[in-house]
């Protein structure tokens, strides 16, 4: 970390904090945030000074590159409050190296780890009031850039603006969803920006998630573009157990290296399960629904940790998954494991956690 960096941080505080206001046991995922952000400007070929100050509207010009060749990326990641007041993140490094992966891929420059994590750590102390107790309960952390060079000339922008988010979350599904396996759109393709955290990649989703939501379901399972192989569900990774084994596809130029995916794959593996992370086909899944092996289906993402899946459309056809007992469910075991490691109520012998 560089000190100097953090020494010139500038801070401008709210007048009057809204916390006093805010219902933190009706959270919807996403929609609210706290009285600051953290923001940092790229310009003249270097990153300038941070700047932590009441989160506000950001005033761009109309020409802003970000809107006309979508050069945007962000990241997705959680603090936690111990009982003891401590606050912890959750593998930031991570986060941190992904997203500069994913700037790379979109002509963007890097942030060095000392305005992105230090950064960050900086912002969390100010709003730590925002960091509720509780299992259950954490700060969604948004850490997200733009292109801000204005002019509508098709070649990527000289300048950017880096900025941190926070807001208070809960869980952010509830209950089992039905899924439609995709076998028209897909979500990325080969030597594409499917691996990259771009907002792009999002923005495709949506129309057909429309659709299988009209149809009836809550999410897509995506396949690559020869629909044979299953891919991600929604905006997690997703995880197929096969009697006692687990499945989920390898990263490539089209899946997220999701933190949470290889969290719980160190995880399951710690705990003995048996994981094999290779190609899942769909006439594999298919069958195995058919003959009763298919035992369940999960995504796995920062938001959500996991999201039980209870039956899966393709086609035509609508395969039910058995409806197991919670305690033997893997989705659920992992899931607690996880999240109890996240809030320190069990040992952490990753050492993924990281004090504020």
């Amino acid at each position: 970390m560089d000190s100097n960096i953090l020494n010139n941080l500038q801070l401008t505080k709210v007048a009057v904090s809204k916390i006093d206001t805010f219902d933190f046991e009706n959270v919807k995922f996403g929609a609210k945030f706290t009285d600051h952000m953290l923001t940092c400007a790229y310009k003249n070929g270097e990153w300038g000074a941070l700047e932590i100050k009441p989160y506000a509207p950001i005033t761009l010009d109309p020409s802003a590159r970000v809107f006309h060749y979508g050069q945007a990326i962000f990241e997705g990641m959680k603090a936690y409050k111990q009982d003891n007041n401590d606050i912890w993140l959750f593998r930031p490094d991570e986060n941190f190296h992904r997203f500069n992966k994913s700037a790379i891929r979109l002509a963007m420059p890097t942030i060095d780890e000392t305005r992105f994590i230090g950064g960050l750590k900086e912002l969390i102390k100010v709003e730590k009031e925002w960091v509720r107790k509780g299992l259950g309960n954490s700060l969604y952390i948004r850490p997200f850039m733009i292109a801000t060079e204005s002019g509508v000339i098709a070649s990527p922008s000289s300048e950017f603006l880096f900025c941190i988010l926070l807001s208070p979350a809960k869980s952010y599904y509830s209950g089992k969803i039905k899924v439609q396996i995709a076998d028209y759109y897909s979500r990325a393709a080969n030597g594409g920006i499917g691996a990259a955290k771009a907002a792009g990649n999002y923005s495709a989703q949506f129309y057909p998630t429309k659709l299988a939501q009209e149809a009836g379901y809550n999410q897509v399972i995506w396949t690559d573009s020869t629909h044979t192989h299953l891919e991600e569900s929604g905006t997690m990774n997703v995880f197929f157990r096969i009697n006692d084994t687990l499945y989920t596809a390898p990263t490539s130029d089209r899946i997220l290296d999701g933190v949470t995916r290889k969290s719980l794959i160190a995880l399951a593996e710690h705990l003995g399960y048996q994981v094999k992370i290779e190609p899942v086909k769909v006439e594999a899944i298919i069958q195995a629904a058919k003959e009763g092996s298919l035992k369940e289906i999960f995504g796995a993402g920062t938001a959500a940790v996991v999201n039980q899946i209870e039956g899966f459309a393709y086609k035509d056809d609508y395969y039910e998954l058995p409806n197991i007992a919670d305690e033997d469910a893997y989705a659920l075991q992992l899931k607690n494991a996880l999240t109890k490691l996240q809030n320190k109520l069990t040992d952490d012998p990753f050492n993924w956690t990281v004090k504020i």
